[in-house]
């Protein structure tokens, strides 16, 4: 891999969009225009970003950063996808990550946010396109678009660096004779198997105490975390991107049963078959 700082510039550019924010059940509570800009200065040794909020009352809020290194709680991938977030959960204190896909003049970013409790609070899914693109958006995704048999490549980074490991995935996703999604999933020698019950654009799945939610979103999004989170029970935050009908980006950041950040997987998945 390159460098993390070589894998940040692929997010360099104007990107316009907005940032959706959504309650735990998926309802819209604001869309505000944004544009957030990244430019490398110093031949790309220090990042400049500009985020800029267009508001109701036609007030523009600007915010300004500067940076010339990376924190501990961020990684990225060679393409430019990234998570950044809590490096550990701990008892009292809020919680919370940003995980960010990117596709050529696109990028779709997802912030999963949880309260003092640990109990899922908010959600802010961000679109956005590169200011000369011209890309459309994918439409609201359903439990239809993600049937059918998908197989893909992982790749794992860790926060302490060492190598990553890349793997094959299998994922495989029908409805039983009750309309529930029964999925089989397997990565590497490992195999899970569960079952949810779609509720509209909610997906939950009861996994041995804890319920894990999946919000299908605009714009092919998937949003899929617990709805509540504690230390001694291990949980992963994932946010999907349905490219294509036949192409899906996955991103997953996994904390163990003591609360710490471990793992960032990248997964890139086809549909075989339907």
């Amino acid at each position: 891999m390159r460098s993390q700082w070589e894998c940040l510039l692929e997010n360099l550019g104007e990107w316009q969009g907005s940032f959706t924010r959504l309650s735990p059940e998926g309802e819209l509570l604001e869309d505000t225009p944004t544009m957030v800009s990244l430019e490398g200065v110093n031949n790309n040794q220090t990042i400049r970003q500009i985020i800029r909020r267009f508001l109701p009352s036609q007030e523009v809020r600007e915010q300004v950063l500067e940076y010339s290194s990376l924190g501990r709680n961020i990684l990225f991938f060679d393409n430019g996808a990234f998570s950044q977030g809590s490096i550990q959960l701990a008892p009292f204190s809020e919680f919370g990550a940003e995980l960010g896909l990117i596709d050529g003049s696109r990028r779709l970013r997802l912030v999963q946010m949880f309260d003092k409790s640990g109990q899922l609070e908010r959600l802010t899914l961000i679109r956005e396109k590169l200011a000369s693109a011209m890309t459309p958006e994918r439409p609201h995704l359903t439990p239809e678009d993600l049937l059918g048999e998908w197989r893909g490549e992982a790749v794992t980074i860790y926060p302490d660096w060492r190598s990553p490991d890349t793997y094959s995935t299998k994922l495989e996703l029908h409805l039983d004779n009750d309309g529930r999604l029964v999925q089989n999933l397997t990565f590497g020698d490992r195999i899970i198997s569960s079952t949810g019950r779609i509720d509209g654009s909610i997906i939950q799945f009861d996994r041995s105490s804890q319920l894990v939610q999946v919000l299908l979103l605009p714009d092919g999004a998937s949003c899929t975390c617990p709805l509540k989170v504690k230390v001694g029970q291990a949980f992963f935050l994932e946010v999907g991107w349905l490219l294509r009908p036949d192409r899906r980006q996955r991103l997953i950041r996994s904390y163990n049963d003591k609360g710490e950040w471990v793992t960032l997987t990248l997964v890139k998945e086809l549909k075989i078959n339907n």
